[in-house]
């Protein structure tokens, strides 16, 4: 295990046209407040080494490690639906890239770490309620075995930043596969500059796909790969009721992890029309349409290609489009294989599972029943325990109908053995938005962590149920979803 980073620069050497040397602003009083032991581990950097005076102003933005170039990366990006031409690191500095133990490269960046040349006329700094936040939701994310990026830490910077008063200055560091998005290519492709969009392909297939390289048709094979990594993506937050909340194009990583976790929330009881970003007043995001929306940004990903797939337009159109009608078989497969694991299922008849997997859906809906705890008492019921599911849908000819199918569908099968098979995929802990609020609330207000790290603690382990307090597994207070607003830029 190396004592410290040695952080690389392969993005800010291979592609300069895409990035803006900067380096971040200084923390007066730099004071490191969670570090992710597991994450650093994983990179094989000795966590005590990121605790020196030295790492922890570097952690806040205040220093560069030696070495170092750090850079704001351009792109641009279609936020909710228009295009806007240059948008880039507004309050981020990427400060190189570090080989973990397996010698794969990941980004180590800072978020909330003071203007830059695309700060559009924010301050470019975050507070420490958001940044803990991104911490315990990108946390519970990868402990449910969903792509994502991952918090090393969160640092107090010791000043004040100004929301709708003072409020206290943080630095988010995270790590991820790479930070390069659909935006990213927007950004590169409307250059016009073919070579340049050639070194973005040949870069990203190198970092994220390497089995491409080489390929004759690389830019339509990454696309094709970023189409099934998307659709996976998405599917997957679907199973668990995340609403990522703001899925611009800027937003959407070509690795296929989730990042940038701004007005995100998991969903309480299960409702297709949840949203949760204060900006979001029309439901473009809401948890329904995110399917839909992750399709037609990658349809503009597609155009951004069009030059490197071939130099008839026409037939790059059409190859591209080709790609893209990959996309809904993809979904299709990723959702249904996911949503047979949580019913305790097998393989079976598509549609029909489709419409087993819709109406129990409509059920939930209907009762307004908690989108985590329902799977949790369909296990409860294959063991016996029936009271708790019948409850929580209003047990009537609707769900009896239901129920007889659904345990047609799982045979002869031993009921305990495909009730604890479906646990190991069912969460029963979720960051609960009325939780999460209580912990950051303490730590903002009374600057008290230990409610965000008993959580923490509770979420790396989500599948697994434990006297570790009722209150992480309760669904929210009746119409709490309604009332409940994230926001992003925060």
């Amino acid at each position: 295990m190396s004592a410290e980073p040695q952080l690389h620069h392969e993005f800010a050497t291979a592609l300069p046209e895409l990035c803006v040397g900067w380096l971040p602003v200084s923390a007066p009083a730099p004071e490191l407040r969670l570090l992710n032991h597991g994450v650093a581990a994983g990179l094989d950097i000795d966590p005590e080494a990121l605790r020196s005076d030295e790492w922890v102003r570097v952690l806040a933005g205040g220093a560069a490690p030696e070495g170092a170039q750090p850079v704001s990366q351009a792109y641009a990006g279609h936020q909710f639906g228009g295009y806007s031409p240059r948008l880039g690191d507004g309050r981020a500095v990427l400060l190189g890239e570090i080989a973990g133990g397996d010698g794969r490269l990941v980004d180590l960046h800072l978020k909330g770490s003071g203007r830059t040349v695309f700060s559009r006329g924010g301050d470019g700094k975050a507070s420490l309620g958001p940044m803990l936040r991104e911490y315990v939701v990108s946390e519970a994310m990868a402990a449910l075995r969903i792509p994502t990026t991952r918090a090393l830490a969160v640092t107090e910077t010791g000043e004040d930043v100004w929301r709708d008063g003072p409020e206290r200055g943080a630095v988010l560091a995270r790590v991820a596969a790479s930070h390069i998005r659909v935006g990213t290519f927007q950004f590169a492709a409307a250059t016009g500059d073919v070579a340049l969009l050639a070194r973005l392909i040949e870069f990203a297939i190198r970092r994220h796909f390497p089995h491409l390289s080489g390929r004759p048709d690389a830019a339509l094979e990454l696309l094709g790969a970023v189409v099934h990594s998307q659709a996976e993506l998405v599917a997957s937050w679907m199973h668990v009721g995340f609403v990522h909340g703001v899925m611009n194009t800027d937003n959407v990583a070509i690795s296929g992890e989730t990042i940038d976790y701004g007005p995100c929330a998991f969903m309480d009881r299960h409702d297709a029309a949840t949203v949760f970003s204060s900006i979001d007043h029309q439901g473009r995001y809401a948890y329904g349409n995110q399917p839909s929306v992750m399709q037609w940004n990658l349809a503009r990903f597609a155009e951004t290609l069009l030059a490197a797939i071939d130099d008839d337009r026409e037939r790059a159109i059409a190859a591209a489009t080709d790609t893209l009608h990959g996309y809904a078989p993809a979904y299709r497969s990723a959702w249904l294989r996911g949503a047979r694991a949580k019913l305790g299922i097998g393989g079976g008849d598509d549609e029909a599972d489709h419409r087993l997997v819709d109406d129990l859906l409509e059920l939930m809906t209907v009762a307004r029943a908690d989108h985590t705890l329902t799977f949790r008492d369909l296990a409860r019921w294959l063991r016996g325990d029936r009271d708790p599911l019948t409850a929580r849908l209003a047990s009537g000819p609707g769900l009896a109908e239901w129920l007889v199918r659904w345990t047609g569908r799982v045979g002869a099968a031993p009921r305990d053995a495909v009730a604890d098979a479906m646990d190991a995929v069912n969460p029963i802990y979720i960051p609960r938005n009325a939780v999460v609020e209580d912990a950051l609330a303490a730590a903002v207000e009374e600057r008290d962590l230990g409610e965000v790290e008993r959580l923490v603690a509770v979420l790396a382990d989500p599948f697994t149920e434990r006297s570790v307090g009722e209150r992480y597994a309760l669904a929210s207070p009746p119409d709490y979803d309604g009332a409940y607003t994230t926001f992003c830029g925060t």
